[in-house]
Parts: structure tokens; C-alpha cells; sequence
């Protein structure tokens, strides 16, 4: 099911999504000093292009340095890409069979504003890395 679900997702909005963050880690790697940005946005694309049956977790070991990071993310790409993700979300809701993408695609604006101090991995084990 998880197939189906994320090669629909590929179709409808995965391949979009996933541009949108390869664009941004290009040019947080372009200036040197964010260069960690440009590697958590190359990440996120990787789960924006195939989100089901993977899920996000908070990293134990993130601290003061990701939560100042977030704010700088946010100021400069993470709302841009939220954004995104709210129009995309919206006009798959439209359809009824777009509705549990459009809802995939809600659950992706908190990692999409702060990307720092999470951790992409699979749903069979989501706790493994507290």
C-alpha cells in the first residue's frame, strides 16, 4: 500500500515538492555558511519525494545551535517552502481522492519550517532514535 501511495504521490506533487527543496539546499550551498541548511533541505527532498512509510523525529542531541538555525531557516527558506505546502495541500484537497495527500502534505509544513534537529526515519521503528 505504501507503494501505491507514494508513486501517487510522486505524480501528483512528490517531484514538485522535492524541486523546491533541491533548489533551496543549491543555494543555501552556494554561500558557505549554509551549507548545513543546503544538507538538511537535500534531506527533506528525499522525503518529499517519497513520504509514506517514513516519519520524523526530534534528535536527542540537537540543541541551542539547531534552534537558532531554525530561525534562521525560517526567515529565509523554510516559509517559502511552507507555503508550498499549504497551496499543494489545498488544491489536492479539491479531489477526494487528493484529500489524504493534501493531508500528507499539512503534516509536512513543521519540518518544512524547521528542519534542524529532526530526523527522517521509518514508521515501523519512529522511537528508535530517542
Amino acid at each position: 500500500m505504501k507503494l501505491i501511495l507514494n508513486l501517487l504521490w510522486l505524480v501528483l506533487s512528490g517531484v514538485w515538492l522535492a524541486m523546491a527543496y533541491v533548489l533551496a539546499g543549491l543555494i543555501c550551498c552556494v554561500l558557505i555558511v549554509t551549507i548545513p541548511f543546503g544538507i538538511a533541505s537535500f534531506r527533506i527532498a528525499g522525503y518529499a519525494l517519497w513520504p509514506f512509510g517514513r516519519t520524523t523525529v526530534e534528535r536527542r542531541d540537537s540543541g541551542a545551535g539547531s534552534a537558532i538555525g531554525n530561525v534562521i531557516w525560517i526567515i529565509f527558506a523554510g516559509w517559502w517552502l511552507a507555503l508550498g505546502h499549504i497551496f499543494t495541500g489545498l488544491a489536492l484537497c479539491v479531489t477526494i481522492i487528493g484529500i489524504p495527500f493534501g493531508i500528507a502534505n499539512f503534516k509536512m509544513i513543521p519540518i518544512s519550517l524547521m528542519p534542524l534537529g529532526r530526523e527522517i526515519v521509518p514508521t515501523d521503528r519512529p522511537f528508535a532514535t530517542r
